[in-house]
């Protein structure tokens, strides 16, 4: 086998990758194999007069007096009727311990290389693109505007039958801002709330539109009398 020093991350990374292309159990490693093959892979980087770092020097250390504890014959004490420790248990725990650390290092670099592909920005004050020059009213802003839009969604969704009945036409903002026109040129004065009579996604938006864009260009006003109360459209004069 074929080992470059730059393609691992360590000693324990040089050890799994040998146990694995041995088909070794990690339970139960062949101690004497692999020291064979440890020691085999740092002499070639010797000879490839590549610089070994001083932590694999150590691992191999560790493996040969492992492999003399296991080749040397079984010396119990008398005495001691404890259970016979078997010496690869510590190796055995930092291999599964590291194992476990490269395997949550690659989800969270998994994690990384998906992150990198969504953009993000940095929250901004969205009055920053409030055109200062358009004014609802003296007294209602925009954000009243759309808490009020909010609360009739969610009134009438609470409102809403077990069957409805769903229709295709196409409705435009210009439509809308037709009708509502022709609407406040007949009563003059109407609840904000009046404007949306139907109850469908493309309806309430395009009615919603219509009234921003008629209260820009100024062909209503939009007032509220008291605080909390109801919120009125009236027809610009001129109109």
């Amino acid at each position: 086998m074929n080992f470059k020093i730059n393609e691992f991350e360590g000693p324990l990374d040089l050890l799994l990758h040998l146990i694995k292309e041995n088909k070794m159990d990690i339970m139960n490693i062949e101690i004497e194999k692999i020291t064979e093959q440890y020691i085999s892979y740092l002499n070639e980087q010797e000879k490839m007069n590549l610089e070994i770092a001083s932590e694999y020097l150590v691992m191999a250390s560790e493996l040969i007096e492992l492999k003399s504890k296991l080749l040397l014959p079984n010396q119990k004490l008398e005495e001691d009727d404890s259970e016979e420790v078997d010496p690869r248990e510590e190796l055995v725990q930092r291999l599964l311990e590291y194992q476990a650390y490269k395997e949550v290092t690659k989800v969270l670099q998994e994690k990384e290389e998906l992150r990198k592909e969504i953009y993000t920005k940095s929250p901004e004050n969205i009055r920053n693109y409030i055109d200062e020059s358009v004014k609802i009213s003296s007294d209602v802003t925009l954000d009243d505007l759309v808490r009020a839009f909010q609360m009739y969604l969610t009134r009438k969704q609470e409102e809403k039958p077990l069957k409805t009945k769903v229709t295709m036409n196409e409705i435009s903002v210009s439509s809308r801002r037709h009708e509502i026109k022709n609407l406040l040129r007949k009563r003059k004065r109407v609840s904000f709330f009046e404007l949306f009579p139907v109850v469908s996604k493309e309806y309430v938006v395009a009615t919603f539109l219509a009234i921003l864009e008629m209260a820009k260009s100024q062909e209503l006003h939009i007032i509220q009398e008291s605080m909390f109360g109801d919120i009125i459209c009236e027809v610009a004069h001129g109109e």
